[in-house]
C-alpha cells in the first residue's frame, strides 16, 4: 500500500492550524489503522510515507493525522517516527495527558521496539548478538547520514543494537533486531558496519537485486511495539509483514515456519 499522491490543498500544517486532506487521503490513512481506543491510536505505516518534515507536495502522516481530528481539536500526536523508507507500526496520542505520559515513557527507555530486516549475505558469523558501535551524523548537502565513529569522537552518541537470525541461506537473512538506543538510521548503519546491510539501503550499500529479484525498497519493517500504557499496565502492538516484503522472503526461501 503506497500513499496517493495528492497534492496539499488548503493551508499547510504550521503549529495547530488543521490541514485539508482530500477524501482518498482520509480513506487510506484510515486503513492504515490497527488498533484505537481513548488515548491511543497505531498505524501500520507503508514504505514511502514520510512521518513528519517530508518534502514535495504529498502530505506526511503528521498531516495525514487530521483526518482524525474531532471539530475543534488537535490531530493525534507522533510518540515517535520511523524513516520515510521504513514501514510498519508508529504510535500516536490522542490527548495532550497521553502524549505527555508516553513521551515521557520514552524518555526513561520503557519501550521495546522489534523490527524485522532482510540483510544480505545471508551467513552471519553467529545466530544472535549486539553490535555496540557509536555513531555521529554527517552532513552531505542536504542529505543526513549516520557514520560509525571513535567512541572518543566529540560526536559521537551510544548506539546498541541487539539482533538475532529468523531464517537465513547463502545469500541473505531475515533478522529480527531490538535497538536499545533510538540514533538516526541506527539499524541500517549497524547492519552495513557488520557486513550485512540491509536489502534495498542504497544509502548504506544495501543490495538493490538479490538472486536475480529486484528489492522494491528498503526491506527494513517495525513489526512490534511494547510500552506502557497511559491508563496503565503493558501494552503490546504488531504490525504484519508487508506483501512487498513477504513475497521476497519467500521468493528467497525465508519464510517462518
Amino acid at each position: 500500500m503506497t500513499p496517493p499522491a495528492t497534492k496539499s490543498r488548503g493551508t499547510r500544517s504550521k503549529g495547530v492550524e488543521p490541514v485539508a486532506l482530500s477524501k482518498a487521503e482520509i480513506a487510506f490513512v484510515r486503513s492504515l489503522v490497527v488498533f484505537e481506543d481513548a488515548d491511543i491510536l497505531a498505524l501500520n505505516k507503508p514504505s514511502g510515507l514520510s512521518s513528519q518534515g517530508g518534502r514535495g507536495q504529498v502530505h506526511t502522516l503528521d498531516e495525514l493525522l487530521w483526518a482524525f481530528a474531532k471539530p475543534g481539536k488537535a490531530r493525534p500526536r507522533l510518540i515517535h517516527r520511523l524513516d520515510r523508507d521504513t514501514s510498519g507500526i508508529i504510535l500516536t496520542a490522542k490527548t495532550q495527558p497521553a502524549a505527555s505520559y508516553l513521551g515521557k515513557a520514552m524518555m526513561a527507555h520503557k519501550f521495546s521496539k522489534t523490527y524485522q530486516a532482510l540483510v544480505t549475505p545471508g551467513e552471519l558469523g553467529q545466530s544472535q548478538g549486539h553490535i555496540d558501535l557509536p555513531l555521529r551524523r554527517d552532513e552531505v548537502g542536504r542529505e543526513a547520514f549516520m557514520r560509525v565513529c571513535a567512541p572518543d569522537h566529540a560526536d559521537a552518541e551510544l548506539a546498541l543494537t541487539r539482533y538475532r537470525t529468523l531464517a537465513a541461506v547463502p545469500m541473505a537473512a531475515r533478522l529480527e533486531l531490538s535497538p536499545q538506543t533510538g540514533r538516526m538510521h541506527q539499524l541500517r548503519v549497524h547492519l552495513a558496519a557488520l557486513g550485512h546491510p540491509i536489502a534495498g539501503d542504497a544509502r548504506y550499500g544495501g543490495a538493490l537485486t538479490v538472486g536475480g529479484i529486484a528489492v522494491p525498497r528498503l526491506m527494513l519493517h517495525a513489526a512490534a511495539l511494547r510500552f506502557p500504557h497511559p491508563a496503565g499496565g503493558i501494552h503490546s502492538l504488531q504490525a504484519p509483514i508487508p506483501p512487498d516484503m513477504e513475497g521476497l522472503t519467500q521468493a528467497l526461501g525465508l519464510q517462518l515456519t
